[in-house]
């Protein structure tokens, strides 16, 4: 793909700004929940580690060498492995209480896709050696 290191890099920054977006709000608490603020709640931050496999993502895309392409399928899957988990986690009902889920929560999902996808397929033009006859 022609464009997929720069569609790689913006969703890399898409995903960094989702982890502050609200995630999901909890009627009967009245919070509202994002990847890195979850006051009240045992979630935690995991939006540290979201921020983590992007900026490492997002240099990755920059680099043009073979290695670091491939390095960088390998932390656009774990990103895509923790946007999924964070997303099951979230989003599940606990004790007759369901959340409400946000977009945050989505961004987050869809801009590790696009990230994993564009890491799949990098613009690499290969330049093959003649070895002397």
């Amino acid at each position: 793909m022609k464009y997929s290191q720069w569609i790689g890099l913006a969703a890399a920054i898409l995903v960094v700004i989702a982890c502050y977006l609200p995630w999901i709000e909890i009627a009967s608490l009245s919070k509202i929940l994002t990847g890195m603020d979850a006051a009240g709640t045992n979630f935690g931050k995991p939006g540290k580690l979201h921020i983590i496999f992007c900026v490492l993502a997002f240099v990755l895309f920059l680099l043009p060498l073979v290695w670091a392409k491939r390095v960088n399928w390998f932390f656009c899957a774990l990103g895509l492995a923790w946007a999924v988990r964070n997303f099951l986690i979230y989003a599940r009902c606990e004790m007759a209480t369901c959340p409400e889920r946000r977009y945050g929560l989505y961004l987050v999902l869809l801009g590790s896709v696009v990230m994993l996808l564009a890491a799949l397929f990098p613009d690499m033009k290969i330049v093959e050696k003649k070895k002397p006859s």
